[in-house]
């Protein structure tokens, strides 16, 4: 019989003692305590006095003359006033972006579309093409391959300029611009190549006519012979006439004379 109550009084206990628990911190969450209220008070907004008054008398007397003119209220007022300064500010700031942003969507739609190859593209493949011929000449002209290799690494320098053009991020007017000075310089070295290629033209002409050899014929003896022959004509037909002709004299045995 005693065991059954030490038991019932411990289980009564152990239900009994979160009740008392809860009914604890009521009390303590509850309790009203003046004295903080009014620090608190005092610290939020500046109302009121600090108690008890004696006790900040003797021990925080400076505290308690400046506790209410350092009340929070006026730093939250001061932040609401920068506040509204800062919310003009982001409304600048936000136009600003907003302005910036339009002009960057332009400039991105300028910059994608390649409208300055559109119009100077085909003028610079044409100078381009008549390059690669001019160069393609080099070694029929009488230049070397270190030449035409010279040449072709021009070629290729342009073919570079110009796709890094192509790729650049840049608006159109800039990109013009390049195309040009590409353009430009093509046409450069281009009239330097044709120059060039003169006078291989020339250098290999003279080399021609340098080793080149003169072999006349020779007709002395014909001249000799036809000579000869015109000799021997005219003297027969002083000998067939019997006669003495102009410049010759004839005998009786038919010897021809001719007289210089």
């Amino acid at each position: 019989m005693k065991n059954v109550t030490k038991l019932f009084s411990v289980v009564m206990m152990i239900f009994a003692s979160p009740i008392l628990e809860v009914h604890a911190q009521s009390y303590v969450t509850y309790n009203h305590d003046e004295a903080k209220m009014n620090q608190i008070t005092v610290q939020e907004i500046g109302s009121g006095g600090l108690t008890p008054a004696f006790y900040y008398d003797v021990f925080h007397r400076s505290y308690q003359r400046s506790a209410g003119s350092k009340n929070k209220l006026t730093y939250r007022s001061l932040a609401g006033v920068a506040g509204w300064q800062q919310v003009e500010d982001a409304d600048s700031v936000k136009a600003s972006l907003e302005k910036r942003a339009e002009i960057e969507a332009l400039n991105v739609a300028d910059r994608q579309i390649d409208l300055a190859w559109l119009a100077e593209g085909q003028k610079i493949t044409n100078k381009l093409n008549d390059f690669q011929n001019n160069i393609n000449r080099i070694v029929g002209a009488g230049g070397t391959f270190n030449d035409k290799e010279r040449w072709d690494n021009y070629y290729g320098i342009f073919r570079c300029a110009i796709k890094a053009t192509q790729d650049a991020y840049m608006p159109n007017s800039q990109r013009k611009k390049e195309y040009l000075a590409i353009y430009a310089d093509i046409c450069k070295e281009n009239e330097t190549l044709i120059k060039f290629i003169v006078q291989l033209n020339n250098r290999t002409r003279t080399a021609e006519l340098l080793e080149a050899t003169c072999s006349r014929p020779n007709h002395n003896g014909a001249f000799a012979r036809a000579v000869y022959n015109r000799w021997r004509d005219a003297g027969w037909k002083v000998q067939s006439g019997n006669g003495t002709s102009d410049g010759g004299s004839g005998s009786a045995d038919g010897t021809v004379t001719i007289q210089e």
